[in-house]
């Protein structure tokens, strides 16, 4: 449970430097990075959140 909530977190951090470096240097590459990186930390964030109810529920 700790090991997956410091991944979520690292994974956050990481898209928030990827949009930081996007306002500093204007290059396109860093948001969709930033994107990229946000979309799959908040789909494997769900896909976690399911289990746990599903494990509630059985």
């Amino acid at each position: 449970m700790l090991l997956f909530r410091l991944a979520i977190f690292v994974l956050l951090l990481a898209a928030g430097v990827c949009f930081a470096y996007y306002i500093g240097t204007g290059q396109v590459r860093y948001r969709q990075w930033g994107l990229v990186i946000l979309k799959w930390t908040v789909l494997a964030a769900l896909g976690f959140f399911a289990v746990l109810v599903f494990e509630r529920l059985l």
